[in-house]
């Protein structure tokens, strides 16, 4: 699988779109406000050089849809409260946004206009805000050394540069409860060398003191082989063997295919960026929330399935058409809906995304 030009979210404004079904992530970027606040703060406040009027700020993974512009309007709105309550020169702000080539950019250019009108109209002089895509994988180098003053990234990271390799998981897409000890492994070891590029790649873009902050889907459970990592994948899967059973996929199809994604448990994280060295871990947290509540404005379990699976859907689409075609997707999904609809997989359902705000050394 070619994951860096197969891998993006669902593009447009469709029902199927992740920029309709990104309700949920942009709750946790709520969430995460007060870390936030924070990390930007001292950024500012610890700058060397104050006659600087410069900010660059990259959101990585960006996505498309009302949740990077959201992103960004928090970080203006934070930045003139600092400025208001120092007395400090306003800067010239550089936001880069960054996503892999297949990100649907264009959706969020054309959203511009009406977020800079919406900006100014709120008494917020923008004319010094400067707003650009930077297509590619942050597994790469993507911009100058010492460039960036903050680094912001949710729900991306848990992307891998790839497909585990040699993975044996016949009959599954991912780690699930049946699996062999060496796929959880593979995946492990894949995310430690995902995430430690990561930070290696962001530590030379930044500068001496910089803050990042990331947010990424975790787990609590130490075993990623536990019902609460792989119930929804699972389900997945068991809805691609009854397209087997229906004629529509094939066996083998199921076989050779994988999703390149790892929630982490946060100490395996914090093990990574203390073996990697870059940056000194300012917070670390999981929060455990439950997506009945938080996520979903209903009671009703058909409801909070079919949500689900348009989130599912908007989140890995491409990489299931390309694999199993596009003549699978529809069916898929509904059966999925389904399967979620039942009370006692809601039961099973846990979100617990990890923060963390790092310091760059």
């Amino acid at each position: 699988m070619d994951v860096k030009n197969i891998l993006h979210m669902n593009t447009g404004e469709s029902d199927h779109s992740y920029a309709k079904n990104s309700t949920s992530q942009k709750k946790v970027i709520s969430k995460s406000t007060p870390l936030l606040e924070e990390a930007i703060r001292e950024t500012i406040l610890s700058r060397n050089d104050l006659s600087t009027t410069s900010f660059k700020i990259v959101d990585l993974g960006c996505s498309s849809g009302p949740n990077t512009l959201f992103f960004i309007s928090k970080v203006l709105d934070i930045v003139s409260q600092i400025h208001n309550q120092e007395s400090m020169k306003k800067f010239e702000f550089e936001v880069f946004l960054n996503d892999l080539p297949g990100n649907d950019f264009n959706l969020i250019f054309k959203s511009l206009h009406s977020f800079y009108a919406e900006k100014e109209k709120s008494g917020m002089s923008l004319g010094s805000c400067f707003i650009s895509g930077v297509p590619g994988s942050f597994y790469e180098r993507l911009f100058p050394s010492k460039s960036l003053n903050f680094v912001h990234s949710s729900f991306a990271v848990q992307w891998l540069s790839k497909v585990p390799s040699n993975l044996l998981n016949k009959g599954n897409i991912h780690i699930a409860e049946n699996s062999h000890p060496s796929v959880p492994e593979a995946y492990l070891k894949q995310f430690q060398n995902d995430f430690s590029l990561f930070l290696s790649l962001r530590s030379k873009e930044m500068m001496s003191g910089g803050r990042m902050i990331l947010t990424l889907p975790g787990r609590i459970e130490m075993d990623p082989t536990s019902k609460y990592c792989c119930y929804i994948w699972e389900t997945l899967s068991k809805c691609l063997h009854e397209l087997v059973d229906e004629g529509l996929v094939k066996e083998d199809d199921i076989d050779s295919f994988n999703i390149p994604l790892y929630n982490p448990h946060e100490e395996e994280i914090r093990k990574i960026i203390d073996m990697e060295g870059s940056f000194i871990i300012g917070k670390l947290e999981t929060l455990q929330m439950n997506p009945r509540n938080t996520f979903f404005d209903s009671d009703d379990e058909n409801a909070i399935a079919k949500s689900f699976a348009k989130l599912g859907r908007a989140l890995t689409e491409p990489l299931l058409a390309s694999h199993f075609g596009d003549h699978i997707i529809d069916n898929l999904f509904s059966k999925f809906a389904k399967h979620m609809s039942k009370k006692s997989l809601l039961e099973d359902i846990k979100a617990t995304p990890i923060m963390i705000s790092l310091i760059n050394k």
